[in-house]
């Protein structure tokens, strides 16, 4: 839904703008990506403190959003991030 609502950055740079700019809400980061691209990741946005969450797979996180495989993804709205903290933590 955040994807169709364009409340979405995804793609290194802009996941990186996203979150200098203070635009992400919070940080989507796939199981399966690398540790050296998840460590990069999780430095910025704990410097920002923006929530991450590690789950699904690069595919799958990909198939989400409609497009390729995707390593992570910023959420730019607060409702979906919200949405999103209350999914998790409901399971």
């Amino acid at each position: 839904m955040a994807q169709r609502a364009g409340k979405t950055a995804s793609g290194d740079v802009a996941i990186r703008k996203a979150i200098t700019t203070g635009q992400a809400a919070a940080l989507v980061v796939a199981q399966d990506v690398s540790e050296r691209t998840k460590a990069s990741l999780l430095k910025e946005a704990s410097e920002k403190k923006i929530p991450v969450h590690a789950i699904l797979t690069k595919d799958t996180l990909g198939q989400c959003l409609g497009k390729e495989y995707r390593a992570a993804v910023a959420l730019l709205d607060k409702g979906f991030a919200k949405a999103l903290e209350k999914e998790l933590c409901d399971r």
